[in-house]
């Protein structure tokens, strides 16, 4: 399938500046970070985890500090996002329990079931909800039975009463710590879904009991089971 181009929004230049960039937005950061670990603290102490989409290792750091047993497949197209995570995981002494892979998941050779997976403001990218379907059931696909996926992306329902309020609000985020409050690219070059939509894509994609568990203005988080017999 067609893949958006990860250069378009992570060359290496807004790579190499990207985490001081959104130090403004490090509280969200911090609160999905103990959020994210708290969901998954139950996983066996040599959990496999994938990291999709990991940018500059954000999660991949934050599990990796809190669970030293935890071995993780990291998966980044664009090459100067994974640059910078390599840094920062040869800079924690973490390298030797990542697998790097630099390409999409669809090119990721095979491996054992991982326990988990992680999918952290990417999917919103996949504008086609087909191509998005793909995305989440090829996740689903890699999960062992009864596998926890957890996937942060932009999403609202457009046609909402309140749409209008949680723009303007986000706008003012932006504009508080300091980042270009840019909304013309909401609903078309990024896909902006509904919690009732988001539930039955993920249900369609091969989980079950899909639960929203954190949110921030447009920033949706859901935390799902990959049921028994993931689709295709």
């Amino acid at each position: 399938m067609t893949q958006p181009d990860p250069t378009k929004y992570f060359d290496q230049e807004k790579a190499a500046g990207y985490d001081q960039r959104w130090a403004g937005m490090a509280p969200i950061n911090d609160a999905q970070h103990l959020l994210l670990k708290a969901i998954l603290s139950e996983l066996a102490p040599d959990a496999r985890v994938l990291c999709v989409g990991a940018g500059t290792g954000a999660e991949l750091l934050a599990l990796a500090s809190s669970f030293p047993g935890w071995t993780f497949t990291v998966v980044e197209p664009a090459p100067g996002m994974m640059a910078v995570c390599r840094q920062r995981a040869a800079a924690e002494g973490i390298t030797s329990r990542c697998t790097f892979h630099e390409g999409y998941l669809d090119s990721l050779p095979p491996t054992e079931p991982f326990s988990a997976a992680t999918s952290i403001l990417v999917s919103h990218f996949l504008i086609d909800r087909q191509q998005r379907k793909r995305y989440f059931s090829e996740i689903a696909a890699r999960l062992q039975p009864g596998g926890l996926m957890v996937n942060a992306e932009l999403a609202a329902d457009m046609q909402s009463p309140e749409y209008e309020q949680l723009v303007r609000h986000w706008v003012s985020l932006h504009r508080w710590v300091g980042l270009e409050a840019k909304t013309d690219h909401l609903g078309r070059e990024v896909a902006l879904l509904s919690n009732e939509e988001m539930q039955n894509l993920l249900i369609d994609s091969g989980f079950i009991s899909p639960t929203l568990y954190f949110q921030t203005l447009l920033i949706r988080t859901w935390v799902s089971e990959v049921a028994v017999h993931p689709l295709p």
